[in-house]
């Protein structure tokens, strides 16, 4: 018999009632099983009872109860509605009062976990009151105080007053070269004791000079155009290389090349284990060439002159790769962050009184900041993400700011012409400033990387006042 033929064979009161059992059947799946099959619907809600939450330090609470969020709800219920609604619970939801459900127990997927645990206070999107049960603050760090007065002052006779030269600078073996007239003196910070490097001559002057990043080799610049390397640890000169046709101001180092910039304009680099003089000659600026830094991983040059032109260069270029023209005076002060890949903190003369801020990766100017008085020298903090900016005309100040933020932590004062001159300790904590007043003075102004109450080692032994020469 056909299909049809049976349908035709069904009384139809009887078809009528089986089609009426399949629609509440349909309608009514939650309370009716099948016995033969199981009847999906179109949606699929998960049951986490069995997850493993304890692998992510997650509970698994009860329903009616949340103590995974509930000491939060409560923090965040008395910040918006004050503490005495702290201890208000919520209404229930209707699921919330069904029967609890049943629960597996919660067994760890892996054999080992690190625990993690947060405090609620550090959660809170608000400044929480003292007041709210159960919140345990923390003790605020009270701010770093820096000593006022300089821990030691060395006289230096016929440290001249020029803002275009750089006659102070600190090896890694902590020894200070200082340029004094035409000469140059070695201080070393470890016994106190003073060497003369050498003398120029009567016709001569030192404009500059720079330590090699490792080892004894000193770079000196002359007002003759020349620059000498120097073996200190001998008192011998190396080698003479010429260039320039007038005074050379800023020295650089990176590895065994030398970068000097002078009063003709240009940028010379130099292969000390090269024969030739200069392997190559930078063109750009348009006046005399103040400041020369290299980064810290050695692949960036940044120059200032008194052009007010900062100018960024890489290993090979011989033209600027970055132009900035945003001061309105001369750039000597340059310095770049050993925190952060290229950025670059740059500082004007007396028109222009301004710390910039640059990255060189994204070429943008990032923030300026207007210190009120010519900005002579920077340095940043090897230790902790501060630096200092040294100051000229008018208040011949130091200052010791927090970057980003450029908070002042700290203003010395002492010198009483500008502060020309500044150069770091190799431990990062310690300072030496030189100013047209003849003198040179050393301030702990940086934590050691491992302890702020540590103080240097030249700080805690050598007080007092002495001469250089």
């Amino acid at each position: 018999m056909d299909r049809s033929s049976r349908h035709r064979n069904v009384p139809p009161a009887a078809a009528s009632a089986a089609t009426l059992r399949h629609v509440d059947r349909l309608i009514n799946s939650n309370y009716y099983t099948s016995p033969s099959r199981t009847i999906y619907s179109d949606r699929f809600i998960p049951s986490r009872s069995a997850s493993k939450f304890a692998l992510f330090d997650i509970s698994t609470p009860p329903e009616g109860r949340d103590d995974s969020s509930s000491a939060y709800t409560t923090l965040l219920r008395a910040a918006l509605f004050g503490p005495d609604a702290a201890g208000v619970a919520p209404p229930l939801t209707p699921e919330k009062n069904a029967s609890p459900a049943m629960t597996l127990p919660s067994r760890n997927i892996f054999r080992y976990k690190t625990e993690t645990r947060q405090s609620m206070h550090s959660l809170s999107p608000f400044m929480c009151d003292d007041s709210v049960p159960g919140v345990v603050h923390g003790p605020v760090k009270a701010p770093r105080k820096v000593p006022r007065s300089p821990f030691k002052v060395l006289d230096a006779p016929a440290l001249q007053d020029d803002f275009y030269l750089n006659l102070v600078d600190w090896s890694s073996h902590n020894v200070l070269a200082v340029g004094l007239g035409n000469c140059v003196y070695l201080w070393n910070a470890c016994s106190s004791k003073v060497t003369k490097l050498c003398d120029l001559g009567i016709d001569d002057l030192v404009c500059s000079v720079g330590w090699a990043q490792r080892g004894t080799h000193l770079a000196v610049g002359t007002s003759n155009g020349k620059v000498q390397i120097w073996d200190a640890s001998r008192c011998k000169k190396i080698r003479s290389m010429e260039g320039h046709r007038l005074r050379v101001g800023a020295l650089a180092w990176s590895s065994s090349l030398l970068s000097s910039g002078g009063r003709d304009k240009n940028i010379y680099q130099r292969d000390i284990r090269a024969q030739e003089d200069f392997v190559s000659k930078l063109s750009g600026h348009k006046s005399e060439v103040c400041g020369l830094k290299w980064s810290y991983d050695n692949r960036e040059l940044a120059s200032g002159g008194n052009d007010n032109r900062l100018f960024v260069w890489n290993q090979h270029s011989t033209q600027p790769v970055l132009k900035y023209c945003e001061h309105t005076a001369a750039v000597k002060a340059i310095a770049w962050s050993p925190h952060l890949h290229g950025l670059l903190a740059s500082g004007g003369g007396t028109a222009d009184r301004c710390i910039r801020f640059w990255n060189t990766t994204t070429n943008s100017h990032l923030s300026c900041m207007d210190t009120g008085s010519q900005v002579c020298n920077l340095v940043w903090s090897k230790n902790v993400n501060e630096l200092v900016s040294t100051h000229g005309y008018s208040q011949n100040q130091i200052i010791v700011w927090r970057y980003p933020t450029m908070s002042k932590l700290a203003t010395l004062t002492g010198h009483t012409y500008r502060v020309l001159y500044l150069a770091i300790s190799p431990d990062g904590q310690t300072i030496v400033t030189g100013a047209g007043d003849e003198t040179l003075r050393f301030w702990n102004v940086f934590p050691s990387p491992k302890s702020q109450n540590t103080d240097s080692e030249i700080g805690a032994s050598s007080l007092g006042r002495t001469i250089i020469r």
